[in-house]
């Protein structure tokens, strides 16, 4: 008993398998076939030997591929990516196909389009746009496309030909190309085509210029078209005009900045898509359940995808991807959507476009609706393996439920402000009235009413705000009434800060922002984000300065991505492949650098105000940040180098100071060295070209900011010594030449990036050197130490009554000295003190070995540790000088004091 094919419930398969009992043969073979790497032209290849025009033989194939596709589905062999690979890729081969037959006949009439100005021959290229540009293309879809030549110009025509201008030629040859895949024969249609996406629209020029192009998406091109144009894939077309399209269109899609007004364009874009759908369900109830344009629909899960796109696009390559299913994966792993979040919408768009294609299945009809016919609605829900209409009416649902829900957490406007009523509109306005703007603040519970009206209404009525356009005027005035109420709640909650400091930090960055639309727009779509810079604000007056400085790292405050501190790895790699793919852009990379190390300080900068990180755990995470950023700069600046001699740099960089001892701040400079260890002729030169431009690399002021200031005094002979040395070279300076202090530095470096090999060497010279026994030469050796230290102290006068944690007797440079004393006297006897664990570490250890007094050394390590914790906190306040009330660290200054009498006698004071 011959059981039927499940795709017999498909009314197109019946009729045309009915007309030609051989097409059945046909369709068996083809189905055994995966579809989406079907070799086309071989199947093409009979009809057309037999004397087939090309147009009738395709469209025997569109039928013959779309039944094939249509049994593979419903017989469970093909999912949803061959399904829609296979009906793409056939699009593609039918333009090309058509467009290269048709392209010589147009020049066997008129001759080859040449350009006017670079005199190449030209060639058409048809954009497809759509789910045919992302690789997504329905089985019984029209195609959107649009039609780019590279210059206007002439054909160049022989004897018997007309002459043409290149934009009649490609206005022709676009018609022709559009007959060829669209008008219905006795055998149907191959594509319906639509070109209502072109510039202009259905008013605009059928085939358009890449001038005319450029001209319209950059004077004309409006908010839905970025939408369109993310999804535009050149199908035809030379490779260099395809790149100069692409030069033009990717500025028009993406931002450089973060464009969070993208969010408000795609909602009222959505909104008119809706409204459109209700009136027609109102006309033709029958056309309801729409799968892709209802609510929870294909279009919303689309939109979710692509609203991310054009937010981040600009700084992020990888997310200018053109299917939405790959779109939302890359959303999982760039943690800007939940996991969960996105294998829900996974799971929903392919049974949103499986249904959508059964219902296509029914009669090869362009239709997202289910049939108004039950006996219709029962095949349908057979087609998706449901036993009747109701259970696929319930699955429909939860599906579309769970896609509202997600379109809804993005796109739902943002909640009113409490602030926004008639009495808080008194801040707004150019003529606001000071005493009514204090009132006002008064009530809100402001504690100096008065002063804060007056910088309040001396923000609100400057020249710049009221220079800007009036929707960005109010959406700020907005911001601010949003603002004053939580201003007032953050401080009393803290039980730190002033209200009136914290404002004006705030209306500072509000200054900052006003010009770019996006930043209003991010606060305004995400209020929670205005209460943590509120919250950032109160707490540091540096956070305040550096996110003023870099607005851009607003984003980073959306969520709450955690582990942002353990990341340095990952975080690594990522920089590595970002600067791989800007290789030859210097001025791009010098952007990825800075905008990745401003990224992860501000993330740790956030754990650290939110309490999670103590200040030794922070300094090891900025030194990690620091190490990575310095090794991605050695290996893309030799990149960078024309005359380099070999393919991986014989170089490393060694790290002084804080980094050496991984104590980093936010704002510390970083102390360094270079070392080689290369024999080659061009080594000295092509190094020392290396350290320079390591040094412009990391210095330079870009849009992007700085990354750090360098220091190289610390090279061998200071800034008279060449800033690069050999391995041979510094170990030899060491052990001859290098003064007392310069070993005191060697107590704290180590290799940071470069050659692994280099950095072994380094330590093994830096333990030679620190383990040579000083014994004989103590005296000398506290004396030499006690002199540096005087003229540290002398050269940073403290004229106030405060404690300068860092340069004051009993302050931290004291402590610094003793351990690096201790260090040079003792590791002969103790090796163990070479290891590069940080003062606490080695203060402990002194202690243990008895020498110096065990309770003293404790005591010493406390107080370091203490004296660093308030460095911190002064520095996040923004001041300059670490300087507090003696009284706070009164007993932590008499233990250093004390130790350091013990270790080098007189205390420097």
């Amino acid at each position: 008993m011959n059981v039927p094919s499940p795709a017999c419930a498909s009314r197109f398969y019946q009729r045309w398998l009915a007309a030609d009992p051989a097409r059945g043969t046909q369709v068996a073979q083809l189905a055994q076939l995966s579809l989406a790497s079907l070799d086309f032209g071989a199947v093409l290849k009979p009809d057309l030997a037999a004397g087939l025009s090309l147009v009738r033989a395709m469209r025997r194939l569109r039928n013959l591929l779309l039944s094939a596709i249509i049994q593979r589905d419903l017989e469970g062999q093909a999912d949803l990516d061959e399904v829609v690979t296979a009906i793409t890729r056939f699009a593609d081969f039918a333009i090309q196909a058509h467009l290269a037959e048709l392209m010589d006949d147009m020049v066997a009439a008129h001759g080859q389009p040449v350009g006017e100005e670079s005199g190449r021959p030209q060639q058409m290229m048809v954009l497809a746009m759509g789910k045919q540009g992302g690789f997504e293309l329905n089985v019984s879809s029209d195609i959107d496309l649009i039609f780019v030549y590279p210059e206007d110009g002439e054909t160049a025509a022989g004897p018997g030909q007309r002459q043409l201008s290149n934009h009649e030629f490609f206005v022709r040859l676009g018609r022709k190309l559009i007959a060829a895949l669209s008008e219905i024969t006795e055998d149907g249609f191959t594509f319906r085509v639509d070109m209502a996406l072109r510039p202009n629209g259905k008013s605009g020029p059928l085939a358009a210029s890449l001038a005319m192009v450029e001209e319209y998406l950059v004077v004309q091109g409006r908010e839905w078209e970025r939408y369109a144009w993310v999804k535009a894939r050149a199908v035809t077309g030379d490779a260099a005009d395809i790149a100069a399209l692409d030069a033009i269109v990717r500025p028009f899609c993406y931002r450089r900045y973060l464009d969070f007004g993208v969010i408000d364009a795609i909602r009222n874009m959505h909104a008119q898509i809706r409204a459109e759908v209700g009136r027609q369900e109102r006309l033709h109830p029958e056309r309801s359940n729409n799968v892709k344009l209802g609510r929870g629909g294909i279009r919303e899960i689309e939109f979710l995808a692509q609203v991310f796109q054009l937010i981040r696009g600009g700084r992020d390559p990888a997310l200018r991807e053109r299917s939405t299913r790959a779109t939302l994966r890359l959303l999982a792993e760039r943690e800007l959507m939940p996991k969960e979040a996105v294998d829900g919408l996974l799971a929903a768009y392919t049974f949103l476009r499986n249904l959508e294609h059964r219902l296509q299945y029914l009669e090869d009809a362009q239709t997202h609706s289910l049939p108004a016919n039950p006996d219709d609605q029962l095949v349908v829900a057979r087609m998706m393996g449901m036993p009747d209409t109701a259970a696929l009416l319930a699955a429909l649902e939860r599906q579309r439920a769970f896609v509202a829900a997600q379109f809804d957490d993005m796109f739902a406007d943002p909640e009113p402000s409490a602030a926004e009523t008639p009495e808080a509109a008194v801040v707004m306005g150019e003529a606001a009235d000071r005493d009514a703007i204090a009132q006002h603040l008064a009530t809100l519970g402001f504690g100096a009413p008065q002063d804060a009206a007056q910088r309040l209404a001396g923000t609100l009525q400057s020249p710049r705000l009221q220079a800007l356009p009036e929707a960005s005027r109010n959406r700020l005035a907005s911001l601010v009434n949003a603002a004053l109420p939580q201003v007032v709640a953050v401080v009393r909650e803290a039980g730190v800060g002033v209200d009136t400091a914290t404002l004006g930090r705030l209306l500072d960055f509000f200054e900052a922002i006003a010009r770019r639309s996006a930043y209003l727009s991010l606060l305004t779509e995400y209020p929670h984000t205005l209460e943590r810079v509120i919250r950032m604000f109160n707490a540091s007056g540096w956070a305040a300065t550096f996110l003023t400085q870099h607005p851009i790292l607003l984003d980073e405050l959306l969520d709450d991505r955690g582990g942002a501190a353990d990341e340095i790895p990952l975080l690594a790699a990522r920089l590595d492949a970002e600067l791989e793919g800007a290789l030859g852009d210097t001025e791009r990379q010098l952007d990825i650098l800075r905008e990745t190390h401003h990224a992860q300080l501000f993330r740790l900068l956030a754990l650290d105000l939110a309490g999670e990180l103590s200040v030794e755990r922070l300094a090891d995470h900025l030194s990690a940040l620091a190490d990575a950023i310095v090794a991605a700069v050695v290996k893309w600046a030799w990149r960078t180098i024309a005359t380099r001699h070999r393919e991986e740099p014989a170089f490393a960089v060694i790290a002084y100071g804080k980094l050496g001892g991984k104590e980093l701040g936010y704002v510390s400079d970083l102390d360094v060295i270079f070392l080689f260890d290369d024999d080659d002729q061009d080594a000295p030169g092509n190094y020392a070209k290396l350290a320079q431009r390591f040094i412009t690399w990391m210095t330079s002021h870009t849009p992007a900011g700085i990354l750090f200031d360098i220091d190289t005094a610390l090279r061998p002979d200071g800034a008279s010594g060449m800033l690069v040395s050999s391995v041979g070279a510094f170990e030899r300076y060491q052990d001859k030449s290098a003064w007392v202090w310069e070993h005191q530095a060697l107590t704290r470096a180590r290799f940071c990036a470069g050659e692994p090999a280099i950095g072994a060497r380094f330590e093994a010279i830096r333990e030679s050197v620190l383990r040579q026994d000083r014994s004989l030469r103590e005296a000398e050796l506290r004396e030499e130490v006690r002199k540096m230290r005087q003229r540290i102290h002398d050269a940073h006068p403290n004229p106030s009554a405060l404690f300068d944690l860092k340069h004051d007797a009993g302050g931290m440079i004291d402590i610094e000295f003793m351990v690096q004393y201790l260090v040079l006297r003792h590791a002969h006897q103790h090796p163990q003190l070479t290891a590069n664990s940080g003062n606490i570490a080695l203060l402990r250890l002194c202690g243990d070995l008895g020498l110096v007094d065990a309770a003293l050394a404790a005591a010493c390590a406390d107080a370091y540790r203490a004296l660093r914790r308030l460095q911190h906190q002064v520095r996040l306040q923004g001041q300059d000088n670490a300087r507090v009330e003696p009284s706070l660290v009164a007993g932590h200054a008499a233990a250093v004091v004390a130790l350091w009498r013990q270790c080098l006698g007189e205390s420097a004071a």
